[in-house]
């Protein structure tokens, strides 16, 4: 019986894999599993614990096993935000991709309470019928304290979901939201959207940054082109149309950041060329903003942009990759005292993982409010090495992500690591590492909506190059690292420090 059921397991690990090593190599169809057509199942149960997906994309046929791989519970950096701190009732509420014993995708839902330095029992929202991780849920919370969960979808092969918790500040119940779109003036469901980044102005509403997929006649053949858009809500039900932003070849993916009535979004291109196009061929620096809950878009130096954006040579062009043959991986944005952004990416030498593209350098791009600067911060040793950067108010720039080479060299992640910057982001040390002589990679540290210092960055771990566990993890802003228990015998658990 346990043979049996490691078989379904690792099937239903694989069998992404195998159907995408099926596919011609100029194919730009995603990962996803055989229930990719389910439609998910509300749960609201509780968990055991906190169990994080395990997932990888395109088998590589090396001794580096995929593309990219492991723990990826709060993955992809195009996914934001996966924890939000409330003042009010002083914890930080969390979402992540957690799983359940055939490998499913759970939605689930958490929170620390600050006062009591206890971390709640995971509810079970969603089973999203899938093991594809570009399906991870991202979430919100409105000016009455109620939670909502935006359950993603990669691609158009499965559909999306919104969820509201029943009561404000709680976690144990969520119910659907038969949310709707404008359409050519009529009103139709919202039950598909990709890469969603949502964010809450109490005064206006929902704004959501997302991407869609459209079939295009480009100068090399017939593409699916990811176009980045935003669409806007008064309530969370009703959305307004989809409004592109940029339309540029084979697409684009962007990541965003919200704060004091300003929303940036920070995008690369994939070039629509006769060899090697689509989305392993990611290049270019862009960025855009809005002050005004999108009526009206400006690149940073303030000139009214025409959207979507539909040329590579535009006035939101932060910095030309293709020249330099690099492609661009945006991990983060932020902004300083005076609103001014600073980006966080990494430029590598190609797609493939291993040392054959190095170096994965990790880059800094800063509006000085008259300027770009552009700085290395470190390097590491894979593309999707991801980290969020932080502009505290006392002028210190923060990073933290897996900067130093983990168990499985050349695979997504590493040891998780703080570095500071004093000067504005010119010049970087390491500060602290957060995780050392791990059994298996970290990846992707994300940065909570108004971060508490003792819950400042959440993460998980997983082994690089085949199925594992994954735990999931939190730091606080001097270092302190808590792992989550993957089994709880209590509703509300307090935690112990992780010792490296």
């Amino acid at each position: 019986m346990k043979q049996s059921k490691l078989f379904i397991l690792l099937l239903f690990f694989y069998a992404p894999t195998l159907l995408i090593a099926q596919q011609p190599s100029s194919s730009n169809r995603p990962i996803h599993s055989d229930a990719q057509h389910a439609e998910a199942v509300l749960l609201n149960q509780p968990m055991d614990g906190f169990q994080g997906i395990w997932y990888a994309n395109q088998p590589s046929s090396d001794e580096f096993v995929y593309k990219y791989s492991g723990g990826l519970g709060t993955y992809p950096s195009n996914h934001y935000p996966f924890s939000i701190y409330s003042e009010e009732v002083d914890k930080t509420f969390f979402c992540f991709g957690g799983v359940n014993d055939v490998g499913s995708l759970i939605h689930a839902v958490s929170y620390f309470d600050h006062k009591t330095n206890k971390v709640a029992r995971p509810v079970a929202v969603l089973d999203k019928k899938t093991n594809d991780a570009h399906d991870n849920p991202v979430m919100s919370m409105d000016k009455d304290g109620y939670i909502w969960l935006f359950s993603t979808s990669h691609g158009v092969w499965r559909p999306s979901y919104i969820h509201r918790s029943i009561r404000p500040y709680d976690i144990s119940e969520f119910e659907p939201v038969n949310a709707v779109k404008t359409e050519n003036g009529e009103k139709v469901p919202l039950d598909n959207f990709s890469y969603v980044q949502m964010y809450y102005q109490p005064e206006f509403g929902f704004f959501g940054l997302f991407t869609h997929y459209e079939q295009k006649e480009l100068r090399y053949g017939t593409k699916q082109s990811r176009i980045i858009s935003y669409m806007t809500s008064p309530d969370g039900e009703n959305w307004s149309a989809w409004k592109d932003i940029a339309n540029i070849e084979e697409g684009h993916y962007q990541t965003s950041f919200y704060k004091n009535g300003k929303v940036a979004t920070t995008f690369n291109h994939h070039p629509n060329i006769e060899k090697g196009s689509g989305l392993n061929y990611r290049t270019n620096l862009y960025y855009l903003e809005t002050t005004d809950f999108g009526d009206s878009w400006q690149n940073v130096q303030g000139d009214k942009m025409d959207l979507p954006l539909t040329t590579i040579e535009n006035k939101a062009l932060v910095k030309d990759y293709v020249s330099l043959g690099l492609n661009v991986y945006i991990n983060d944005v932020n902004f300083d005292e005076n609103g001014n952004p600073a980006i966080l990416y990494v430029t590598s030498g190609g797609y493939e993982a291993g040392p054959s593209n190095n170096p994965r350098t990790w880059n800094l791009a800063f509006w000085t409010g008259t300027e770009w600067t552009f700085s290395e911060i470190t390097a590491s040793d894979n593309n999707y090495d991801m980290g969020s950067i932080y502009l505290e108010d006392d002028g210190t720039w923060r990073i933290i992500g897996p900067t130093q080479p983990g168990p499985q060299l050349f695979n997504t992640g590493g040891e998780m690591v703080i570095w500071i910057s004093k000067d504005k982001g010119k010049t970087w040390r390491e500060e602290k590492k957060l995780t050392s002589n791990s059994e298996k990679n970290h990846s992707y540290a994300r940065k909570p909506i108004d971060a508490h210092p003792d819950f400042y960055a959440f993460w998980a771990d997983g082994h690089g190059r085949e199925p594992s566990e994954s735990s999931l993890y939190f730091a606080t802003k001097d270092g302190k690292v808590y792992r989550l228990p993957r089994k709880m015998d209590k509703d509300l658990m307090k935690l112990k420090r992780f010792k490296k």
